[in-house]
């Protein structure tokens, strides 16, 4: 049986939606007000879901507090209070909410597997109340 675990985390952090060889003019036709200079931030709620079995003597998918140490070392000490713009997984890619997906799964998925029975299905990516970004095995 797999069974499968959400646990929930979250990081403020700012950025500008900008790609810096084009123009001022087309990255506001792009991003609009998210290309300002001067950046915005927000809030991002981040949700991981690791599925596998459940393991015969804690009855567990994945230990938690382990779970939630390498959430934080990995992502949530990386990217808290900082401008996205300057980490170096952003240097090619615009940091919006879906190249942040993608960064996040990439810093989880292999400890995940290499530290438990469990692996990384989903990662979601909560910007703004309207706007949700997903990675990973969508239904």
């Amino acid at each position: 049986m797999r069974i499968a675990v959400t646990r929930r985390y979250g990081f403020p952090a700012a950025h500008v939606l900008a790609r810096p060889e084009w123009p001022p003019a087309r990255n506001e036709r792009v991003y609009g007000k998210c290309a300002n200079p001067a950046g915005h931030g927000h809030d991002y709620g981040v949700e991981v879901t690791v599925a596998g079995p459940l393991d015969p003597g804690s009855g567990r998918v994945v230990d938690p507090a382990w779970l939630d140490a390498l959430v934080r070392e990995r992502v949530i000490e990386r990217l808290s209070h900082r401008l996205l713009n300057d980490d170096p997984a952003f240097r090619e890619a615009v940091p919006t909410a879906e190249n942040i997906a993608r960064f996040v799964e990439g810093a989880l998925e292999g400890p995940i597997a290499a530290g438990s029975r469990a692996r990384l299905v989903r990662v979601r990516i909560l910007e703004t109340p309207r706007n949700v970004f997903e990675t990973g095995e969508l239904r």
